[in-house]
């Protein structure tokens, strides 16, 4: 496949709810194993990790390589919660940074000790405006980038119903036009966020945010780079719009798509949900509003011509709907690893493999959904307040609720 495909936000063992066995090691297997170029280290924030990276990885123009040649970028992700007396209530917006050397990082890092600790956890809490953060980052260093991660999820996206805001203005005032990028989040997909005029010069990426090193998580979301051969040539083709596009799980399968109550086991579309006047018909509180729901209401253009993606689900999920069995069992594992042996990695898999040749080695009904998967015909279940999507038998969930 032309260019380099990269996961540039992802965490470390030292973040909370993620994987103890988080290590540059596993990290480096599994991308080789989903079809990753290059990795975002994650949580260079933490002063542990970050004397991990130094130890274990060479730096050359920006790029950090493994003892095995397998390349690196310096990445992190800062949680500004603040009150914001311009518009009025406490905001609580996710930043993902990407630095260009150890020497930066070490800059960054010191002036976040003058404003907090950043030992408790990989993803640290800083009383700091995103314009002001923004100005300090630009002071320290002009290679900074920063990029509003997940940006309509509810809670901590910058465009989220809960505590976000309505624009990129709105949100860094002054050091707006510094963003030169927005990562879509597992629930929206580029032409969702073609409906925003305010990112029309904005390039799009995406992420997966993985907090473990399996490859159903790893990945699920990436951009695809031209080249990845030095720190500046990755910054220039994010300033400038010149990527070659984005990998994306269907919007639905993420956990904030549609709008809903997890504890009711109640989900519904926008439509219904202004039916209802935002109040869940179980219990009678407000919906926590998904992210279809607030694009609706920020939307101010028709769908744009963009860069090319790709939306698709991991190949572990695929193989687990075909054996209606679970992600991490044998028997899926059996399968999975059958067809890295074959054909080297997942995205070859998933992107490259005729069918003829798949059908040599399983069920041609797994070839099936393989290729619905390529194409992008997959029917999901929207996820909602923090539960997953799941591809679509057909069959109601127990327990589950769901309005149209």
């Amino acid at each position: 496949m032309e260019g380099v495909i990269a996961d540039l936000h992802i965490h470390s063992r030292f973040s909370r709810a993620c994987s103890k066995g988080l290590n540059l090691e596993s990290l480096e297997k599994w991308a080789r194993i989903k079809g990753l170029g290059l990795l975002g280290t994650g949580d260079f924030t933490h002063p542990v990790w970050l004397k991990e990276l130094k130890d274990n990885l060479e730096e050359r123009e920006g790029i950090l390589f493994s003892k095995t040649g397998f390349k690196f970028v310096l990445s992190g992700e800062i949680s500004l919660m603040y009150t914001d007396n311009n518009v009025g209530g406490g905001r609580r917006v996710h930043l993902l940074l990407l630095a260009p050397s150890f020497e930066v990082v070490d800059k960054i890092n010191s002036w976040l000790d003058t404003r907090g600790r950043r030992d408790y956890d990989g993803r640290p809490i800083f009383n700091v405006s995103c314009e002001d953060f923004s100005a300090k980052m630009k002071l320290i260093d002009d290679k900074i980038e920063i990029i509003p991660a997940h940006i309509w999820t509810p809670w901590f996206g910058v465009f989220g119903s809960a505590t976000g805001y309505d624009s990129l203005k709105e949100a860094f005032g002054s050091q707006a036009g510094e963003i030169h990028a927005i990562e879509t989040g597992m629930s929206s997909d580029p032409e969702m966020n073609w409906r925003l005029s305010e990112l029309n010069d904005k390039t799009i990426v995406s992420f997966s945010d993985s907090h473990s090193f399996w490859p159903w998580r790893l990945g699920r979301e990436a951009t695809i780079f031209k080249r990845a051969d030095s720190y500046d040539e990755i910054l220039r083709e994010i300033r400038e719009n010149d990527i070659l596009g984005t990998v994306e799980t269907d919007p639905a399968y993420g956990k904030y798509h549609w709008d809903g109550h997890r504890n009711c086991g109640f989900s519904c579309s926008p439509q219904k949900t202004r039916e209802l006047g935002g109040k869940c018909p179980e219990c009678g509180q407000d919906l926590v509003i998904g992210v279809e729901s607030r694009v609706d209401e920020l939307a101010n253009q028709d769908v744009r011509e963009g860069k090319k993606f790709y939306k698709m689900l991991p190949l572990h999920e695929l193989i687990s709907f075909y054996l209606k069995s679970g992600l991490a069992t044998k028997r899926v594992w059996d399968i999975y690893n059958k067809l890295i042996r074959e054909f080297g990695n997942e995205f070859n898999v998933l992107l490259e493999v005729d069918a003829e040749r798949l059908k040599g080695l399983v069920d041609a009904r797994l070839v099936d959904l393989i290729m619905q998967n390529r194409e992008g015909r997959i029917k999901v279940k929207p996820g909602y307040d923090g539960v997953y999507g799941a591809i679509d038998d057909g069959k109601e969930v127990s327990g589950q609720k769901t309005l149209f």
